[in-house]
């Protein structure tokens, strides 16, 4: 499969994964204000104070969680799947000598014509240690040594 394909790919799974959290999120969040909506009805004292405060929390966390999708949007807006560099940045692909990576955002392992690659950003400790190498350096993570065998 041609490299650019692939890089493609990778960031295609990446948006679509985004995209499903973001939906997911954007769902939770109007079935919590219809939730307080009809809790703003209900006069059962102590109890409807209760209820809304749980309704109150559970809309913040859903709130903080849908500012850290957006935050990942933003990530993939700035990446540009036709660049190709000497040099790891964000939207690379690494080849290493012991497992391959999608410089973009963290959401783990991606399986593209069978071959594994981890999505991380590139502020993640193994994303620190790519940041800037180029084919052929090595690097040592977690003492484990590493060779760039290719880069796109």
């Amino acid at each position: 499969m041609n490299p650019l394909d692939i890089k493609e790919q990778l960031y295609h799974f990446c948006a679509t994964t985004v995209a499903q959290r973001l939906s997911r999120i954007q769902q939770t969040i109007s079935r919590l204000q219809e939730a307080l909506t009809s809790e703003t009805k209900s006069t059962a004292g102590d109890k409807h104070e209760t209820g809304r405060a749980m309704l109150q929390l559970e809309r913040e966390k859903t709130g903080n969680q849908l500012a850290e999708v957006q935050k990942l949007q933003q990530i993939l807006v700035k990446i540009n799947t036709r660049v190709d560099a000497s040099r790891i940045h964000l939207g690379s692909v690494v080849y290493t000598s012991l497992s391959n990576y999608y410089i973009g955002i963290s959401i783990g392992e991606i399986t593209i014509d069978n071959t594994k690659f981890f999505a991380i950003a590139p502020n993640t400790p193994i994303g620190k240690a790519l940041i800037g190498k180029e084919q052929g350096d090595f690097f040592v993570f977690n003492g484990k040594k590493f060779e760039i065998l290719t880069l796109f």
